[in-house]
């Protein structure tokens, strides 16, 4: 498992609008976040706009297609081409989601549910020992957004992401907005969610903005700013998380960077202070 960080980070995803501020070395932020699959290639300005920002921020790689649960075993061509990509950045860590994306070799460019069942475990477990070996390090792994249950689900998201690290040895990545949009999905207590997880394991969180959908669905859009409610719920994960890296999660609509440096102000307000003897 990836070591306990010795003190919280504050980030921002690396989005084109905001190269040109990044590769100043100015902009005030401890780490950045890049969608992986955009650097997975040999040369170009995408690589070489990271390996310059690499030289004043740290990098947190997050992929978006690794199909950890799918049925038939990683890409290992995939695989081959993100250990490239990481062994050159050195980053923080690598991490993907819960989720599948594509099946005989054509991706759906969306990452698709599946249910939390033993025989879905066993698979996910297999796959994210398969990604850390090729790797050669840790994966973290984060909690999708969902819009429906299957019949076949024995278990609770939480139980699952809790025997995922405990077989694997990956780390977690929360998304509290992913936490927001799954709980009012299903009319479930978010709050109640955060009981189950292995805090132990947790070493990043995402905050992020909702859409609404049909019938009153949340979508996960990264395209609105932070809701109060996913401020509410960030307040009680920093309560019970230890040190850990927040970032700001916008991938649509991306406002000045002014308006993302001003969120992250405000999520910086949430680290948990010693209290004196």
């Amino acid at each position: 498992m990836i070591p306990p960080l010795p003190h919280s980070l504050y980030g921002l995803g690396l989005r084109r609008p905001h190269h040109e501020a990044f590769l100043t070395g100015t902009v005030p932020v401890d780490f950045v976040e890049v969608i992986s699959e955009n650097f997975m290639v040999d040369g170009g300005r995408p690589a070489n706009v990271l390996m310059q920002v690499r030289r004043h921020h740290d990098v947190a790689l997050h992929g978006v297609s690794m199909s950890l649960g799918t049925a038939t075993g990683l890409d290992n061509a995939y695989l081959a081409r993100l250990r490239r990509l990481a062994d050159a950045v050195d980053p923080l860590w690598v991490s993907d989601h819960l989720a599948w994306t594509g099946i005989d070799g054509v991706n759906s460019h969306d990452l698709l549910p599946l249910p939390y069942s033993e025989e879905a475990l066993a698979i996910v477990c297999r796959n994210i020992d398969q990604a850390q070996d090729a790797l050669g390090r840790p994966l973290l792994v984060e909690n999708p957004s969902t819009y429906l249950d299957f019949h076949a689900s024995c278990m609770a998201e939480w139980e699952f992401l809790s025997a995922l690290v405990e077989r694997t040895g990956c780390g977690l990545l929360l998304d509290v907005n992913n936490i927001h949009v799954s709980a009012h999905n299903h009319g479930r207590d978010p709050f109640g969610w955060l009981d189950g997880i292995p805090w132990h394991a947790v070493r990043q969180l995402h905050l992020a903005g909702p859409s609404e959908g049909a019938d009153g669905l949340l979508i996960d859009t990264h395209d609105t700013p932070v809701p109060d409610m996913v401020w509410d719920l960030y307040a009680e994960v920093r309560r019970r998380a230890g040190p850990v890296a927040v970032m700001i999660e916008r991938d649509d609509d991306i406002p000045p960077l002014t308006d993302l440096l001003a969120e992250l102000a405000r999520a910086r307000l949430a680290e948990p202070h010693p209290v004196a003897p």
